[in-house]
């Protein structure tokens, strides 16, 4: 099989946007009053809560058409350090049940977005 970078690049770009949007659908339907309270709880404003839906919605989008991808790249990276702020700081050292990193989801989704910022979109996106 030939070598195309481009294609590894949109099929790491699909699986990081498809993957966090699943998160980012979920809170539209279900709310981030949760993310609320962890933020309350740590004296931050509730208002930033709503910054999920920038990173866990608008930023896997700009991924999924290649729209500034690096930009959208950027945005889950810091959602991502939000989220293991505030939800996963005391499990940063912990194993799942199953032996593996508790965090690896969270873990995965973080570096996956820097390797979009340092790789690019590649040639298949939104031509702008």
């Amino acid at each position: 099989m030939a070598e195309n970078p481009d294609l590894g690049k949109l099929i790491l770009r699909l699986t990081l946007g498809v993957l966090v949007l699943f998160h980012g659908v979920s809170k539209v339907f279900g709310g981030v009053s949760g993310i609320e309270n962890m933020l309350v709880s740590k004296d931050l404003p509730a208002i930033l809560a709503y910054g999920v839906y920038v990173g866990e919605v608008i930023a896997p989008l700009m991924l999924i058409i290649g729209y500034y991808s690096r930009v959208g790249a950027a945005l889950i990276v810091v959602n991502m350090l939000f989220a293991l702020g505030l939800a996963h700081s005391d499990q940063f050292f912990m194993l799942g049940d199953s032996g593996g990193w508790r965090l690896e989801l969270q873990g995965f989704f973080l570096l996956t977005a820097v390797a979009v910022i340092l790789l690019g979109p590649g040639k298949y996106k939104w031509r702008h």
